[in-house]
């Protein structure tokens, strides 16, 4: 009697074993963002780490001339700051003129841009001319105000004024911040003018013509048209505006020294770091600062996303 012999089963453990590629899709990805690493790392430390360095050094009573002495004080730097008469001066300067700016720029720009939106010869020399203010260097914009335009000896606004019969006053000292917001304005109408630009260029030319061959008028066109388009990039210009206008400091720096009630918020976390050298409570109102930057931020990228889909839906 034979017997054949039988295959011993194969034991799981000893079973080939294979591994799933990974999908092309997977590999494209991630050979299409490796270039932007660097650039991200280089972000990082540039912009985060510096950050955090600020923030936890905001929950310090730490000054630079007594180092030995400094100690942890939670959140007593930001008491002081929300507290602190002086600060809170500063930070009410911020918000009266961050508000002044932008709603006169706002204004002033949509006059320009209904004036560009129009045909007329020399339209692209004129558009240039109205954009250069944006384009100069805020230091250089503040230094030509400050001895160009405001100076009380030589400067051209008595030199008109003197022509006309007028008086001489002293622009700076006689209305601080005014003069601060101004010159504000004069810079940052140009960017509020070429936001509300493209948005007047976005409309449908046929609504518009269809509104005017059914009677409508210029100020019918504009309020029941024109303005309801533009919500999207009002709000946008004011927003964008107001981040960079909380955050400005050299034209405060320039014309006034922060001085005659002028000191925002900006520059008292100067005067704070480089002459009191309080570091703890200049990096307290700094966090502060950045906080209601990200928050105006985050209604700006709203609104951008919301104007994409539009734009998007109407193509």
């Amino acid at each position: 009697m034979t017997t054949t012999p039988t295959a011993a089963p194969v034991s799981a453990s000893r079973a080939p074993t294979t591994t799933a590629p990974r999908s092309p899709g997977r590999l494209r990805a991630w050979a299409t963002r490796a270039p932007l690493l660097p650039a991200l790392v280089f972000m990082i430390v540039v912009t985060q780490l510096p950050f955090v360095a600020t923030l936890v050094i905001s929950f310090f009573d730490w000054n630079a001339l007594y180092p030995d002495a400094r100690h942890f004080t939670w959140f007593g730097n930001y008491a002081e700051v929300l507290t602190d008469a002086d600060l809170r001066k500063s930070v009410l300067t911020t918000i009266v003129l961050t508000v002044s700016v932008v709603v006169v720029s706002l204004v002033v720009g949509l006059g320009l841009a209904l004036l560009l939106d129009r045909r007329f010869k020399g339209r692209g020399l004129v558009r240039t001319l109205l954009i250069a203010p944006f384009l100069l260097v805020p230091v250089a914009a503040a230094l030509l105000w400050k001895h160009v335009l405001y100076n009380p000896e030589y400067g051209l606004l008595n030199g008109l004024l003197h022509y006309v019969g007028g008086p001489q006053p002293d622009w700076i000292s006689d209305t601080p911040l005014i003069a601060v917001e101004v010159s504000l304005i004069w810079q940052w109408t140009p960017f509020m003018m070429l936001i509300l630009l493209a948005g007047l260029q976005s409309r449908s030319p046929e609504l518009v013509e269809a509104a005017r061959m059914d009677g409508a008028g210029p100020w019918q066109v504009f309020r029941h048209l024109t303005l309801p388009h533009l919500r999207r990039y009002l709000e946008l210009g004011a927003l964008l505006g107001s981040i960079y206008i909380v955050q400005n400091f050299d034209a405060v720096f320039t014309l006034t020294s922060g001085g005659l009630g002028t000191a925002n918020l900006p520059y008292t976390v100067y005067q704070s770091f480089y002459q009191a050298h309080e570091n703890g409570l200049a990096s307290a109102a700094g966090v502060l600062v950045v906080i209601g930057s990200i928050i105006i931020a985050t209604f700006a990228l709203r609104v951008v996303s919301s104007l994409f889909r539009e734009e998007v839906a109407r193509g």
